[in-house]
């Protein structure tokens, strides 16, 4: 079978830099919905689209098709009695980017760096400004269920579960309060 839209594609990876380093082992497969679902980056769907089982290849994403340019605006320093306690460096909180727009959406920020009595919390992904190396290997191709499609993500073994999930991100703190009160990660 192809890969083509509303297929369910396992791909075995590794993913590293553009020298080479390793950023991650792919231990377990990566299984998505291909068809412009937002599952995978929009450079793999293309690399993969009406490839078979077994097929391998390795490609190289730049930082605009993959995590973006790093934005140094996206960093921000604030006290740190405005989090909770205890606190590390790799925690991450969802909070409001520092903008005069009402409609900014919450992001996710990651500790940094922790001195004294400030945190430095960074918005950009982890791997902004990076162009990625993936090693790919397609492992399997599926006709993706009616319900998969509906939902527009894999369901089951490495897909996504629809367990009782009732506290869904509900926001706990004092009102204005930009950080919740529990990491994310």
């Amino acid at each position: 079978m192809k890969i083509a839209k509303n297929t369910v594609v396992t791909v075995n990876y590794k993913l590293s830099d553009a020298q080479d380093n390793l950023i991650e082992d792919g231990r377990q497969p990566m299984v998505y919905l291909h068809g412009d679902y937002e599952n995978t980056l929009p450079k793999i769907e293309e690399e993969l689209d009406g490839k078979e089982v077994g097929y391998s290849n390795t490609i190289q994403i730049e930082p605009d098709d993959a995590f973006g340019e790093y934005d140094p605006a996206l960093v921000k320093v604030e006290p740190r009695n405005r989090l909770p306690e205890p606190l590390e460096v790799g925690m991450q909180f969802e909070g409001m980017p520092e903008s005069d727009s009402p409609d900014e959406e919450a992001m996710i920020f990651t500790v940094t760096d922790i001195a004294d009595d400030k945190v430095v919390l960074d918005g950009n992904h982890p791997l902004a400004g990076i162009a990625l190396r993936f090693s790919l290997t397609v492992a399997d191709v599926r006709e993706a269920t009616e319900e998969e499609i509906a939902h527009g993500h894999v369901h089951g073994a490495h897909g996504h579960d629809h367990g009782d999930e009732d506290d869904e991100g509900e926001g706990e703190g004092e009102e204005g309060d930009h950080f919740r009160t529990h990491p994310i990660h």
